[in-house]
């Protein structure tokens, strides 16, 4: 495994040729947040506090990676910005 010039050791992956398929990874992140936030809200009415905030620290999570997942995409987007993606790519 070699690593691009620039490119911090142990990484994999460029913004050119993401070792993730973002656009998937975007959608399962997304999913699990509805997921978790209507799971949370269930607990938190059913009077279970402690899964509730277990529920909720892991729709946080979700969130993070969201963010995380757009800002590598418009980084992406803004390096080539006439090529399309799939959602596997």
């Amino acid at each position: 495994m070699s690593t691009q010039p620039g490119q911090p050791r142990g990484r994999r992956g460029t913004v050119g040729h993401a070792y993730s398929a973002l656009n998937l990874r975007l959608l399962l992140a997304s999913i699990g947040l509805v997921f978790m936030v209507v799971l949370a809200v269930l607990l938190a009415v059913a009077d279970q506090p402690v899964l509730a905030i277990i529920a909720s620290a892991l729709a946080a999570v979700a969130a993070i990676d969201i963010a995380v997942v757009v800002r590598r995409i418009r980084t992406r987007h803004r390096a080539d910005p006439n090529r399309h993606y799939s959602l596997f790519e």
